[in-house]
């Protein structure tokens, strides 16, 4: 078998040698099950890193659901076919009432583009605000609502306003309470008249609804709900990007719900399907409606019996196995260990998140909150020495990022809170 270096090298050729890995020494991964992923000479890594694998890697349910339907008819939704129309119909009841049509697609970068389309067509207009470093994916369109991994560098879009995201850890000015959040909406409504000064006019807001990239940040009291009081007023939507909130894992089942409002269009992907490429915009009836008036608008692969299926049996077993509940206690159980972390490591300067989405910001002074960039990145890879996976993200890259399958336990939270305590040590 092909070694890592032989690998790297061929990958490189292929893929270009920036091709994003993970890690200083990157892994090799041939199989998972569950919380854990084996690599090529079997060792074994607990997962906290990926929120793809929903109900577990390669969880046999799903992979039979998947198997059982693609070896009995795939094809696309321009044909009748119940399997499409039940899934379809049991996934919109989980929302709002007023959130009832829903367009399948393939990926999330696809239900954020077509989320766009649906608004510039709802408004007339094109302008779009985002947050300073949030990422919605990678199609043309939805690159340039994508600011985080541009930065400074950050090409202009005549279209797109950002504003700095919430943030009650950072406050500017050293605000708090009901002036930070005025503070962080007068940018919003700052951004909007821009836009209609420019002429492109407003179309609407696009958030993470948590805010992960941004490294889940503690959002000032209220921001949401006046923040879409003043997209409404403005003419705009309100577009929930649930990517990566959805399915559960903060203990809602939305992201939206945790944050006390309803958008007018949300996005799903990622955990969807469990690993399957399975996506969708769920939406107002309206507006659905208005857009299939005007846009032809077909996906070949979008909402397909076999995705159908395989998201049907997503949604089975994180009813079944009571998973939101798990993502509460488990998450739960695990904050708590990491406020023990707290006490005996200075380097700990936030504890944030909800449910089994959790984030440690790392400082390297918790009065002046100068943040442990390098500290995090050293983590990270001594966290993978020590079998356990994670990422980081965040303004400054310091933030520890944890999002395990929702299945992980309390004795996986355990050990993955004894692998922190002592990589903290050797910081």
């Amino acid at each position: 078998m092909s070694n890592t270096r032989q690998l790297l090298a061929r990958r490189a050729k292929l893929l270009g040698a920036k091709a994003p890995l993970f890690y200083d020494q990157p892994l090799h991964i041939v199989r998972g099950e569950g919380v854990w992923l084996v690599d090529v000479d079997g060792r074994r890594y607990l997962d906290a890193y990926n929120n793809v694998p929903l109900v577990g890697h390669c969880h046999p349910e799903v992979v039979e659901a998947l198997a059982r339907q693609a070896g009995t008819l795939n094809i696309h939704t321009r044909y009748l076919h119940e399997t499409i129309l039940d899934y379809g119909e049991r996934l919109v009841a989980k929302f709002d009432d007023s959130l009832s049509m829903i367009l399948f697609v393939c990926t999330g970068s696809e239900a954020n583009d077509q989320a766009l389309r649906i608004a510039r067509c709802h408004t007339g207009k094109q302008g779009i605000v985002c947050t300073n470093l949030t990422y919605h994916g990678n199609t043309t369109a939805v690159d340039a609502v994508s600011p985080l991994f541009y930065g400074a560098n950050a090409p202009p879009h005549p279209e797109v306003r950002t504003i700095p995201f919430p943030d009650s850890y950072r406050a500017p000015h050293g605000l708090a309470g009901e002036a930070l959040t005025t503070h962080y909406i007068a940018a919003l409504e700052n951004a909007i008249a821009s836009l209609e000064e420019s002429g492109v006019g407003f179309a609407g807001l696009l958030l993470c609804t948590i805010f992960a990239n941004e490294g889940l940040p503690d959002v000032p009291p209220g921001f949401m709900q006046r923040a879409l009081d003043v997209v409404h007023k403005a003419g705009g939507l309100l577009i929930g990007d649930e990517v990566q909130a959805g399915f559960g894992r903060t203990g809602h089942m939305w992201g939206h719900e945790a944050m006390g409002v309803v958008p007018d269009i949300v996005t799903l992907g990622k955990p969807m399907g469990n690993g399957h490429p399975l996506a969708a915009v769920v939406a107002r009836a309206d507006l659905v409606e208005e857009f299939r008036e005007r846009v032809f608008y077909f996906n070949t692969f979008g909402g397909n019996p076999v995705s159908c299926a395989v998201g049907a049996k997503v949604l089975d077993i994180l009813e079944r196995d009571k998973l939101m509940d798990n993502a509460r206690e488990v998450g739960a159980h695990l904050r708590q260990g990491l406020h023990a972390l707290a006490a005996r490591h200075d380097i700990i300067g936030d504890i944030r998140g909800q449910g089994l989405w959790v984030g440690v910001e790392l400082v390297t002074d918790r009065n002046t909150r100068q943040p442990a960039a390098e500290q995090a990145h050293r983590a990270i890879n001594l966290m993978k020495d020590r079998g356990v996976l994670m990422g980081r993200i965040g303004e400054f890259d310091n933030v520890l990022k944890m999002r395990p399958p929702l299945p992980i336990a309390r004795e996986h939270a355990d050990l993955l809170l004894a692998a922190l305590d002592e990589v903290l040590a050797a910081l």
